[in-house]
């Protein structure tokens, strides 16, 4: 039972990496690689001249829920839904494999909304500072709802397996033992 527990635990790690490096390669350079050069460029532009850093946050939204609303407006435009739904979508199995992944699946709802937002606000802060992309508050947004949703689900999942199968296999266990004492 400890082997398959422990094979588990490696194929969830496994999966959880490959998510990471999927998710970090859409988001971060748009499934496009960027050349090691290049991002040291540009590291060392923007670091050498935070004015650089300045603008890059101005062109930027810091006004919470702004994109979302335009988004919402104009839902019939494929980017504008793509860029909704494709934030929360993308951050589902972030909250599933934080809870996977702690100790006996204790990861708790704060837990894993300081991870996500935390997560999240580190790769907008990386696109700033690569200029790769425009820092969205609403991103952050999205993203954190994502892995919130993602928490929710591993959470009912594991409610329905609990009252299906170790409530049925208890049963069952309650059912032998009273049917051994009547003989």
């Amino acid at each position: 039972m400890k082997i398959i527990k422990l094979m588990n635990k490696i194929f969830v790690s496994a999966l959880f990496v490959f998510y990471m490096y999927a998710l970090i390669r859409v988001i971060l350079f748009k499934f496009r690689w960027r050349d090691l050069s290049f991002l040291l460029y540009q590291l060392q532009t923007n670091l050498g001249n935070p004015v650089n850093l300045i603008n890059e946050l101005k062109t930027g939204n810091l006004i919470p829920f702004k994109t979302i609303f335009i988004n919402i407006q104009s839902l019939s435009s494929w980017p504008d839904f793509s860029n909704l739904i494709g934030n929360i979508i993308a951050f589902i199995p972030f909250g599933m494999f934080l809870v996977l992944l702690s100790k006996n699946r204790g990861m708790s709802f704060i837990g894993v909304f300081i991870s996500t937002l935390s997560f999240s606000l580190c790769i907008e802060s990386l696109q700033v500072v690569f200029s790769l992309g425009i820092f969205d508050v609403d991103d952050l947004i999205l993203n954190t709802s994502g892995g919130l949703l993602g928490y929710c689900a591993i959470k009912l999942c594991d409610m329905v397996y609990n009252k299906l199968i170790v409530n049925t296999t208890s049963s069952v266990q309650d059912r032998e033992i009273v049917e051994k004492q009547e003989f």
